[in-house]
C-alpha cells in the first residue's frame, strides 16, 4: 500500500479539519463585512481613520505571514510543527477580537484611532500565529490530489458556513440588543469565543491522524537547513506558486473588497433598512455553501482549473448586475447575490485545495517540506493587496465625501459623490480583480496528471528512503 493510500482521510479528522476554519471566518467575516462601518458609524471615526486601522492591521498581519511560517517550519516539538502554535494562540485569538468591538467614551480621533490600532495589532498577531499554522497543517494530513479537494472543501464548507452562522448571529443581536455600541460588543465576544473553541475541537479531532502520517513519513523527513531569506528564495523561483498567488490575490481581492463595501451598498445607495444587508450576504453565502460539494464532485471529473474558469465569470456577472442596479430593486438585488455565491463558492475552494500540489512540487525538486514558507508567503502578498484595498476603500469614501456618524444618530443624506463611489467598488473594483484571477488560473500548470506524477515519483522516493 503506498503512502497516499495510507494516509486517506476519515470523516471525523475531515469534519474536524473543517471546524478549525471558523476561527477564521467567523471573525474574519464580521469584519469583513461590519468593521470598516463600526469604525465609522459607530464608533465615530472618519473614513481615512478608519481605512488607515484597516491597512496597519492587515500590514501587520502580512509581515508576520513569512515569519511565523518559516517559524513554524523550524519548530520541534512532540505535538509537531503547527500545533504548538495553535494551542498556544487560540485563547489570544479570541480575546483580541473580542476587544476591537468596545466603543470608548471618548470622541477625540486620535485617541480612538491609538486604541483602535493597537487593539488590531494584538489580534491579527494571534490570527496569523494560529491560522497560518492551521492551514498549512493540511499539506501534512494527507497527499492524495483528491483527498486534498475533498479536505479543503470541508475547510470551505466549514468557512462559508461559518460566515453565514455569524452573520445569523448578528442579525439575531441587532434584534436583541437595542444599543449599537452593546450590539457590536456582544457580537465581538461571541465571535471570538467561538473561534477559541473552534482552535481546540480542530486540535482534538485531527493531531491522531496526523501522529499516523508523521511517524509514516518519519524516514524520509528532514528539518530546513537554509535561513528565512534562503527559503522565500525558493519559494519565490516555483513558477506554478506564483501563478497560484496571482489567482489567490485576484479572486478575493474582488470578494473582500465587495464585503465591505456591501453595507453601505444596501443601507446608502439602495436605501434599505439594515437587515437587507444581513439577508443579503446570507443569500451570497448560503448559495457558496450549497454550491461547494457540487463543485467539488464535478472538479473529480473535470479539474480544479476547469471549475474556476465556471465559476468567476459568474460572479463577474453578477458584480456588472450590482453596478446597474438602482433603488427599489430588490428582487434582483437579491437575484445578483444568488447568482454571485455560485462562482464565490470555488473562490473559496480552488485555491487552497491547488496549493498543497505546489508544496508537493517544491519537495520533489528539493527534498524538502516547507509548507509554512508557502502558506506564508501566498497569504502575505494577499494581506498586503487587501488592507491597501480597504484603506483605499475608506480613502475613496473620504475623497467622495461620504459622512460618518455615530451610533445612535440619525443617518445623513449622503452626497452623490459618495454614492457613485460606492457603485464603482462593488462594479468596475471588483470585476477588475476577478478578471485578472481568472486570466491567471488559465496559465497555472499543475494539472491533475501532473499531480500524480509529482505524487509516484514522491512514493518512489519513500520507498526508496525504507529499504
Amino acid at each position: 500500500m503506498d503512502l497516499t493510500q495510507r494516509e486517506k482521510l476519515s470523516g471525523k479528522t475531515q469534519i474536524s479539519y473543517g471546524v478549525g476554519e471558523l476561527a477564521g471566518a467567523i471573525p474574519g467575516n464580521i469584519q469583513v463585512f461590519f468593521l470598516l462601518f463600526f469604525l465609522t458609524n459607530i464608533a465615530g471615526l472618519n473614513p481615512t481613520q478608519a481605512g488607515m486601522i484597516l491597512l496597519l492591521g492587515k500590514a501587520w498581519d502580512a509581515l508576520n505571514d513569512p515569519l511565523i511560517g518559516w517559524l513554524s517550519d523550524r519548530t520541534r516539538s512532540t505535538l509537531g510543527r503547527r500545533y504548538p502554535w495553535m494551542i498556544y494562540g487560540g485563547v489570544p485569538l479570541g480575546l483580541g477580537f473580542c476587544l476591537q468591538w468596545l466603543v470608548l467614551p471618548t470622541t477625540n480621533q486620535w485617541v480612538m484611532f491609538a486604541y483602535y490600532t493597537t487593539m488590531a495589532l494584538l489580534f491579527y498577531t494571534a490570527f496569523t500565529a494560529v491560522l497560518l499554522p492551521f492551514n498549512a497543517l493540511a499539506a501534512e494530513l494527507t497527499s492524495g490530489y483528491n483527498e486534498r479537494t475533498s479536505l479543503i472543501s470541508f475547510k470551505s464548507g466549514f468557512s462559508i458556513g461559518g460566515s453565514i452562522f455569524s452573520l445569523i448571529v448578528a442579525q439575531v443581536i441587532f434584534k436583541l440588543v437595542s444599543s449599537p455600541s452593546k450590539q457590536y460588543f456582544c457580537l465581538g465576544l461571541i465571535g471570538g469565543g467561538l473561534a477559541t473553541l473552534a482552535v481546540y475541537v480542530s486540535i482534538w479531532g485531527t493531531y491522531r491522524h496526523y501522529q499516523l502520517v508523521q511517524t509514516q513519513k518519519s524516514q524520509i523527513e528532514r528539518p530546513p537547513p537554509a535561513k528565512m531569506g534562503q527559503q522565500l528564495k525558493i519559494a519565490l523561483s516555483n513558477r506554478p506558486f506564483l501563478y497560484l498567488m496571482g489567482i489567490y490575490l485576484g479572486s478575493w481581492l474582488g470578494v473582500q473588497v465587495t464585503a465591505a463595501i456591501l453595507p453601505y451598498f444596501v443601507i446608502n445607495w439602495m436605501k434599505l433598512p439594515e437587515y437587507h444587508f444581513t439577508q443579503m450576504a446570507l443569500a451570497v453565502q448560503g448559495t457558496a455553501l450549497s454550491m461547494m460539494f457540487i463543485w467539488t464532485a464535478l472538479s473529480r471529473r473535470v479539474g480544479k482549473k476547469a471549475i474556476y474558469s465556471m465559476g468567476i465569470p459568474m460572479t463577474i456577472v453578477a458584480s456588472v448586475g450590482l453596478f446597474m442596479l438602482q433603488p427599489g430593486q430588490i428582487g434582483w438585488m437579491y437575484f445578483w447575490a444568488v447568482m454571485a455565491g455560485i462562482g464565490i463558492a470555488t473562490a473559496y475552494l480552488v485555491p487552497w485545495s491547488m496549493l498543497p500540489d505546489v508544496v508537493d512540487l517544491d519537495e520533489l525538486k528539493t527534498g524538502q517540506r516547507r509548507e509554512g514558507i508557502y502558506y506564508g508567503c501566498m497569504v502575505q502578498l494577499q494581506k498586503f493587496s487587501v488592507a491597501m484595498a480597504l484603506f483605499l476603500v475608506g480613502k475613496i469614501l473620504d475623497w467622495a465625501g461620504f459622512i460618518s456618524t455615530v451610533g445612535g444618530q440619525t443617518p445623513p443624506i449622503q452626497p452623490d459623490s459618495a454614492l457613485w463611489a460606492i457603485r464603482l467598488i462593488i462594479g468596475p473594483v471588483t470585476i477588475l480583480s476577478l478578471v485578472v484571477g481568472l486570466i491567471l488560473s488559465y496559465f497555472y500548470p499543475i494539472s491533475r496528471a501532473v499531480h500524480g506524477e509529482i505524487v509516484l515519483k514522491l512514493n518512489q522516493r519513500q520507498n526508496s528512503g525504507s529499504e
